[in-house]
């Protein structure tokens, strides 16, 4: 008889994880090229964590970098591989080049006791939780999103909240909550406007305004992260909107409806 899978899908892996870390840390699900960034509050620290059901050379090849030419770039504190805890192998090659293998405990074992995943994860002031963690010393972190992801991690074809999905959420909540956008708008966010206005974009043009169209349904996408961004909206949304017209032409365009409107009630009265 066929032994069942510990966990169906790496995203169920990830999402047994995630539930059992404490509250000291934060998942960002999907972030930096990472199935899940793992951020220690206190101080910023990071796991970069790559997920498989299998644990071989592919998913450690997924951890590591990509070359000596990467040696400045961003990148996590530590590195280390998601797999369930039945298994085993490549411990030594793992420690020997700096990464940890982190095994996860299926949900249905009755009656086995100890936590859900092993190692524990380190902390600052316990230097015994380091034993199993190799700190890689970036040049820098991963810049992390200003939201936290509502996204699965592990996902087969994962939606990513990136910096260009904000400002996009941004874009869509502006349209709600004013009505329109103007080119000032993706210059106050920095997102190229080319794809939105082009004759088949996602806007169209109302009076030199642009309103939505055939819109991307981000809300249905970020489900919480578009009603956070749009609590925040005070913070980043312009509260002086600008007139359809400039001056100039607002004042002659009202002297050329006054002038209308006399030439009118002339012609009534004669």
């Amino acid at each position: 008889m066929k032994a069942k899978k510990p966990f169906a899908t790496e995203a169920d892996l990830c999402a047994r994880f995630i539930g059992a870390i404490d509250k000291g840390w934060t998942a960002y699900a999907e972030t930096a090229g990472w199935d899940i960034l793992l951020v220690r509050n206190e101080d910023g620290f990071q796991i970069g964590i790559e997920a498989k059901l299998k644990l071989n050379l592919h998913v450690i090849n997924q951890a590591l970098e990509d070359s000596i030419h990467w040696v400045g770039h961003a990148g996590p504190d530590c590195r280390a591989v998601l797999v369930p805890d039945n298994e085993a192998g490549f411990e030594k090659i793992a420690a020997y080049i700096g990464l940890t293998i982190i095994r996860v405990r299926p949900p249905y074992e009755r009656g086995v006791s100890g936590p859900t995943f092993t190692p524990y994860l380190p902390r600052i002031k316990d230097g015994w939780s380091h034993s199993e963690w190799h700190e890689w010393c970036p040049t820098k972190r991963h810049t992390l999103p200003d939201y936290v992801p509502d996204v699965a991690a592990g996902s087969s074809a994962p939606i990513q909240l990136t910096a260009w999905k904000i400002a996009a959420i941004k874009i869509a909540v502006t349209l709600e909550q004013r009505g329109y956008v103007t080119r000032d708008d993706f210059k106050a966010h920095k997102i190229d406007h080319r794809r939105w206005l082009t004759p088949n974009g996602w806007l169209r043009n109302e009076g030199g305004r642009y309103v939505a169209a055939a819109m991307p349904d981000f809300r249905a996408q970020h489900p919480r992260v578009f009603e956070e961004v749009a609590a925040d909206a005070a913070k980043w949304l312009p509260q002086i909107t600008p007139p359809l017209l400039a001056p100039k032409q607002a004042d002659a365009f009202a002297h050329l409806h006054d002038v209308l409107r006399s030439d009118e009630n002339t012609a009534q009265k004669t």
